[in-house]
């Protein structure tokens, strides 16, 4: 389809993180934008006042009279239900309506086509590597699955000629980019729902990275069982950090490439799961041409993504973190991350678990990466598109828990349980909407 025969183009799912970064590049480009979503959030309300028309009824008489089919595009998110009246409407009246990654491959393949693709680690890889192309003056848009704090934006630039994007496993969405460049962060089982398997996960991963025609432009974490470029610290990856330490917070370190040493990189997220993410992003940049130093200056002024390892209070005394982890090997990340910065120190993690299907198919990696803190609050299971399982629930999972620190809890009753406890580590984790309540537990914390 061609893109610039559409003036309008209209959202079911607005809100949803990678559906608004596509509503601000329609925006950005001078198309009619306006959507539909459940519930406001912070990012329906920003989009808003960015001027994109949203409501949150499921309305036809809510969809603007001028938005015709021959010069409008309809795009949708997996998680809308086919009884839904305005994708039904839409559909009846013979709308060209598109999922967000099929409209990914549309906008990206005419263009030079960065990919990231892994089960964990794509957020903050591309938006890595999006910042150290903006940075170097690249003519680049990115497609981002969180806000970039220095961008307070899901989407960075609006370049023609270059882009940046996070290949979604999810659904297999991955498999309609093209990409020039790719990396895999990561292939651990997730979306069972889906896929049925891991061993499906891994077929459908090795499908994603035979799109890329290069295997010098394929760049894969050491040990994945893929054919590309090898990237790790302390080993003996084809691009690897060594010397590495932590001076002031700061991850300091060398870069052995195959082709030079680069020495005193700085990095400002901890965990090393995150050092290897911006070590994805140098190699692809540096692959593409990037000069050296444009990256190092990108990789130290990074300020990370909204809801991953995000710092909401930092005091000698007192630390409130918030992430979106929703998986056991990233609380696992989280915990490393968090031992590391603050040894010794008693952890209290608040986990809202997101889907029952997944709760389910992890319950006890769950329980054991959960038990790792000090102290553990439980809230009730996020379904997001899911109808309840029969027996998954977080009483459930607690159960399975081994700490004895640990109980349920309920929304209404967690700032009160969080004003009264002593750890001097606040964490709170997961995917739901227990992202709308970081401001007001910073805001209880921080008059603590």
């Amino acid at each position: 389809m061609n893109l610039n025969q559409i003036h309008n183009v209209y959202f079911i799912g607005i809100g949803g993180i990678g559906m608004s970064a596509l509503a601000r590049y329609f925006k950005a480009i001078g198309k009619n934008v306006s959507g539909y979503d459940k519930t406001p959030t912070i990012l329906t309300n920003e989009l808003i006042e960015s001027g994109i028309l949203i409501h949150f009824e499921d309305s036809i008489d809510l969809i603007p009279k001028d938005y015709f089919a021959e010069n409008t595009l309809v795009i949708i998110t997996p998680a809308v239900p086919r009884s839904h009246s305005e994708w039904n409407y839409f559909l009846e009246r013979d709308y060209v309506v598109k999922k967000r990654a099929e409209v990914l491959g549309i906008i990206t393949k005419d263009t030079f086509c960065f990919a990231v693709a892994g089960t964990h680690g794509k957020t903050t890889t591309s938006s890595i590597l999006g910042h150290i192309l903006y940075e170097s003056g690249a003519d680049v848009t990115s497609f981002l699955g969180g806000i970039v704090e220095n961008y307070n934006s899901n989407l960075i630039g609006t370049g023609k000629t270059v882009t940046v994007v996070e290949a979604d496993e999810f659904d297999r969405s991955f498999l309609h980019l093209h990409p020039n460049i790719a990396c895999v962060t990561s292939m651990d089982a997730d979306h069972l729902d889906i896929y049925g398997d891991d061993q499906a996960i891994k077929a459908s991963f090795k499908e994603f990275a035979g799109k890329v025609e290069d295997k010098d432009h394929l760049f894969v974490i050491n040990g994945l069982p893929l054919e590309g470029v090898t990237v790790g610290a302390d080993d003996d990856s084809e691009f690897t950090a060594y010397n590495i330490r932590i001076i002031d917070g700061w991850y300091v370190f060398d870069v052995k490439t195959p082709t030079e040493d680069i020495k005193d990189l700085k990095f400002g997220l901890p965990g090393k799961h995150n050092l290897t993410n911006a070590l994805l992003a140098l190699a692809m940049a540096r692959t593409f041409g990037t000069p050296t130093e444009s990256i190092a200056k990108a990789l130290a002024t990074f300020k990370g993504v909204r809801r991953r390892f995000s710092f909401q209070i930092r005091k000698p005394d007192f630390v409130y973190i918030d992430d979106y982890a929703h998986h056991p090997t990233e609380i696992n990340a989280v915990y490393q991350a968090v031992s590391e910065l603050y040894p010794g120190q008693k952890v209290l993690a608040v986990f809202q678990p997101h889907l029952f299907s997944r709760t389910k198919d992890f319950a006890d990696e769950f329980a054991a990466s959960l038990s790792q803190f000090d102290e553990v609050l439980l809230l009730d299971i996020y379904p997001a598109r899911e109808l309840p399982v029969e027996g998954v629930t977080s009483a459930w999972l607690l159960n399975k828990m081994d700490n004895p620190n640990r109980k349920l809890i309920r929304k209404e009753d967690l700032i009160g349980a969080l004003t009264a406890s002593d750890a001097p580590v606040i964490v709170t984790i997961g995917a739901g909407d227990i992202g709308e309540m970081v401001s007001d537990i910073k805001k209880a914390l921080d008059a603590k």
